[in-house]
């Protein structure tokens, strides 16, 4: 039924979601945040199993910002045992429905049976070939750029390459994100409009949704309205319409 409304021959091959609203949704209902997180655990699993069966290849959500950990302690630490219980119990879905779990961001931040869960993870799932779900831990645009330029600071001292070697490319392949396409889409809840520190290289060309509805409340329809808008911009790239239509003849 929800894919009726769309073009399955012109899916974003990469969706990035900023999940917010988490907290503002609960404190609307009179729960505490963390029955705010535990619901938009309910969200991700849902939106990753719609992803899944309409042909999305990348799910990128952006979980947990290296901002996050200035959060109370109380606060943070119920949100890595969220996440490690979310781990725990999800990996046999992960499997059944062949999706594989990857990760971008500093995961060392988190303590060593986090870590564990997280590696045990990818483990189990890397020779799976549908969807793959990649959650940013840890994660801060501008502390990946940073630790991008001294990768390719050390390559020049030790005489690897040569400044002259420096480009988008190289830039881009010493990213948390190397191994994924840049996002085609964005999707932010929650009614804020900013990217809060969030792939700030990668979304250069990517159109942006946003919404009102908090992460608990993102269902199927939401995800297909945010796909429809998707399909219906002009994706110029800094070119003009006219061209566009010529390279699509």
């Amino acid at each position: 039924m929800y894919q009726a409304s769309i073009d399955n021959d012109k899916l974003p091959h990469h969706i990035a979601i900023i999940m917010d609203g988490n907290g503002r949704w609960a404190k609307k209902q009179g729960l505490p945040r963390i029955a705010g997180h535990k619901a938009g655990v309910k969200a991700v699993q849902n939106i990753t199993k719609v992803c899944g069966e309409i042909g999305i290849k990348t799910l990128t959500l952006f979980t947990f910002s290296a901002e996050n950990w200035n959060r109370p302690k109380t606060e943070v630490s119920s949100l890595t045992t969220l996440l490690n219980n979310s781990l725990r119990k999800e990996i046999k879905k992960l499997m059944e429905n062949n999706v594989r779990f990857s990760i971008i961001g500093d995961i060392q931040q988190f303590d060593q049976k986090t870590q564990n869960y997280l590696l045990d993870s990818i483990h189990k799932t890397r020779n799976n070939s549908g969807l793959n779900l990649n959650l940013a831990l840890s994660y801060g645009s501008r502390q990946e750029i940073v630790l991008a330029i001294k990768k390719i600071a050390k390559k020049i001292e030790s005489n690897e390459i040569s400044i002259k070697d420096i480009n988008e490319n190289l830039i881009s392949n010493n990213l948390y994100t190397k191994n994924l396409n840049d996002p085609d889409l964005l999707i932010r809840t929650g009614g804020e409009l900013r990217i809060s520190n969030f792939l700030l290289w990668q979304i250069a060309y990517t159109e942006i949704h946003t919404t009102d509805r908090y992460w608990p409340e993102f269902k199927k329809i939401d995800l297909i309205n945010a796909i429809y808008d998707y399909q219906n911009r002009e994706r110029r790239f800094g070119k003009i319409s006219e061209q566009i239509q010529i390279e699509n003849e």
